[in-house]
């Protein structure tokens, strides 16, 4: 599908790449020639991700829900490498399930720091660099959950639609630059942020996927890379569904 080097002389920038669909990303990126920065809170993860992906990537310790973290993060990467072709925003947290009426106050506030205030921040930062050189590719990672809402996770499904929202904002704000903004709408992965939830709430997920399964990593790492890629010149402010036949709109 790829040329080896169909990447080379690119820099990505995929905040939550230390695991998941941030590694899964990275490692294909890395693998096509791409110089990949991994942006993760959890920085001994991180540093060994890079390693393993090998010596053109790097790691950079970063809680993408504060601002002032993420502005050194980029600064930082912009001193290591000059230059952002690419971001991945899949940093994100699930938080536990409740009913609204009993959702804590506190968490509820965290998640959306995380996954809506996060996506704006990594945005925030890259668009600047992209616009002055004409050239970027962004892809943010929301969830079937933001289209649909899912019971008894009112903040995560909240926040994956503000992210579905943004997008196509910045999409339309970028349109006259060769910048494509986008995002993904996946439905559940089996990744570390099964964690968070609890087994009715990951059986309820499963049940509304006609395909009878969890999509894997490496289906979603294809579809985000080929809408990072140099061959993505049009498609912008779009959300692209990858939810195993959960969403057909």
């Amino acid at each position: 599908m790829w040329d080896k080097r169909a990447f080379e002389g690119q820099v990505a920038v995929v905040t939550g790449g230390a695991q998941g669909i941030g590694r899964a990303v990275a490692e294909l990126l890395a693998s096509l020639g791409a110089r990949t920065v991994i942006w993760d809170v959890d920085i001994e993860l991180a540093e060994r991700t890079a390693r393993e992906l090998g010596q053109a990537s790097r790691a950079i310790e970063v809680d993408i829900s504060h601002w002032q973290e993420v502005r050194k993060a980029v600064e930082a990467t912009l001193n290591m490498a000059e230059r952002v072709d690419i971001l991945v925003n899949a940093a994100g947290i699930a938080g536990g399930n409740a009913a609204v009426e009993e959702y804590d106050v506190d968490e509820f506030r965290r998640i959306v720091e995380v996954n809506l205030l996060g996506t704006f921040h990594a945005n925030r930062a890259v668009v600047p660099c992209m616009r002055q050189r004409n050239y970027g590719r962004i892809v943010n990672i929301a969830s079937i959950a933001g289209k649909e809402g899912n019971p008894n996770a009112s903040a995560y499904s909240a926040s994956k639609s503000g992210v579905i929202g943004f997008t196509k904002s910045l999409g339309k704000e970028l349109a006259g630059y060769d910048i494509a903004v986008n995002c993904v709408t996946p439905a559940a992965a089996r990744t570390r942020i099964f964690d968070q939830m609890s087994e009715e709430h990951i059986g309820y997920m499963l049940s509304k996927i006609p395909r009878q399964r969890f999509l894997a990593l490496g289906e979603i790492a294809s579809m985000i890379v080929w809408l990072v890629s140099p061959d993505n010149s049009f498609a912008t402010g779009a959300v692209f569904d990858i939810s195993g036949g959960r969403a057909t709109y």
